[in-house]
C-alpha cells in the first residue's frame, strides 16, 4: 500500500504536459479509412478535467482542433467491426516513444458512443443525445481497458449495432484516465468525434444520455483511488443499453462489453392508434480479442500527463 501512495504521490507532483493521447484513425470492417479522416482531431493532446464542460462532448474547446477540420464522413455499414486508434501525438504510431499510445500509468476505461444527428460535419454538438455502443473497464485481474488498448497497440474494436436507425451520426470514443482520480477534478478525460454515414440497420431508438449530465465529478468511476486493490469498478456514464448480463450486480465490467439490440429503448410517442407488433431484432455479437500478454476475459454483450 505504501508503494502505491508513494506513486500516487509522484503522478500528482509530475510535469502534466505528458503522455496524453489522442483518437485519431478509424478502420471500417478492417480497412484503415486514413489518417485523421473524418475526425476532429485537436492539436493538442490533453485532456478534459471538467465533466461539466461542453469541452467532454467532442473536445476541440481548450484543445483547439487541428485545422483544416476533416469534412469527411465516414461510410459505415450497420453491424460491421469498426477500430479506433489512439496515439500520443497526430504524427501516429512511434514505436521510440513508450508514451505511445499513451503512458502505462493512464489506467482507466475505454468507450464508445454514438449520436444520431443531421449533418454530420456541424460543429454544434451541444444538445445531441448519446447511447453507449461499447465499454472496455477493469477486469478481477486489475487490468484496464487502457491496459488492452495499450497492448493493441492503441486500437480498440467494436461494432456498429445492427439495428440502430440508418443516417449521419457522430462517434464519440473516449479514454478516461484515473491515476489523478483520487480527488475532483482529477480524472482525465480523452475524447474526439468520428463523423459517420451508417447505412443498413433496423430502428431501434435507444435511450440516451446528454454531454455534459451524464458524468459527475463525484460518480465513484470519476472520484476513485487506483493505488489500492479494488473489488470492483463502476464505469462512468450510461449502462444499461449494454447487455446487463455483462455487469455484476454491483455494477462492476468484467470486460469489454456491447451494445444490445435487445436492450430499452427510448420511450415511444404516445399515440391513440394502436401499436403494431414488435419484429425480435437478433444481436450481432462481434467478438473482441484480448491481446497477447493482457489479462481479462470478454463477455458478450503512468507515469502522468501532452506533446513534448
Amino acid at each position: 500500500m505504501k508503494g502505491f501512495a508513494s506513486l500516487a504521490a509522484l503522478c500528482a507532483l509530475a510535469n502534466p504536459a505528458f503522455a496524453h493521447t489522442i483518437f485519431q484513425e478509424l478502420y471500417v470492417n478492417g480497412v484503415d479509412q486514413g489518417h485523421l479522416t473524418g475526425i476532429r482531431v485537436p492539436d493538442y493532446d490533453g485532456p478534459i478535467t471538467d465533466v461539466t464542460s461542453n469541452d467532454v462532448i467532442c473536445n476541440g474547446g481548450i484543445n483547439p482542433y487541428h485545422q483544416p477540420i476533416s469534412q469527411a464522413i465516414i461510410n459505415v455499414p450497420a453491424g460491421s467491426p469498426v477500430t479506433a486508434e489512439f496515439h500520443h501525438t497526430l504524427a501516429g504510431a512511434d514505436p521510440s516513444d513508450s508514451a505511445d499510445p499513451v503512458d502505462p500509468s493512464h489506467k482507466g476505461p475505454v468507450m464508445a458512443y454514438l449520436a444520431k444527428v443531421n449533418n454530420a460535419t456541424d460543429m454544434t454538438v451541444t444538445g445531441l443525445q448519446w447511447f453507449k455502443i461499447w465499454e472496455d473497464g477493469m477486469d478481477s485481474s486489475q487490468v484496464w481497458g487502457v491496459d488492452r488498448m495499450i497492448a493493441n497497440k492503441g486500437k480498440v474494436t467494436f461494432s456498429i449495432p445492427n439495428c440502430i436507425e440508418a443516417g449521419q451520426y457522430l462517434l464519440r470514443v473516449e479514454m478516461i484516465a484515473l491515476h489523478g482520480a483520487s480527488s475532483y477534478p482529477g480524472a482525465q478525460l480523452y475524447m474526439e468525434c468520428a463523423q459517420l454515414q451508417i447505412t443498413g440497420g433496423g430502428s431501434t431508438k435507444p435511450a440516451t444520455v446528454s454531454f455534459p449530465g451524464a458524468y459527475s465529478g463525484t460518480d465513484p468511476g470519476i472520484k476513485i483511488n487506483i493505488y489500492q486493490k479494488l473489488p470492483s469498478y463502476t464505469i462512468p456514464g450510461q449502462s444499461r443499453s449494454a447487455d446487463p448480463t455483462s455487469r455484476s450486480t454491483n455494477g462492476s465490467s468484467s470486460g469489454p462489453s456491447v451494445f444490445s439490440c435487445n436492450g430499452p429503448s427510448a420511450p415511444a410517442p404516445s399515440t391513440s392508434a394502436p401499436s403494431p407488433p414488435s419484429i425480435p431484432v437478433t444481436p450481432v455479437s462481434t467478438p473482441v480479442s484480448t491481446p497477447t500478454g493482457a489479462a481479462g476475459t470478454v463477455a458478450h454483450y503512468g507515469q502522468c500527463g501532452g506533446l513534448t
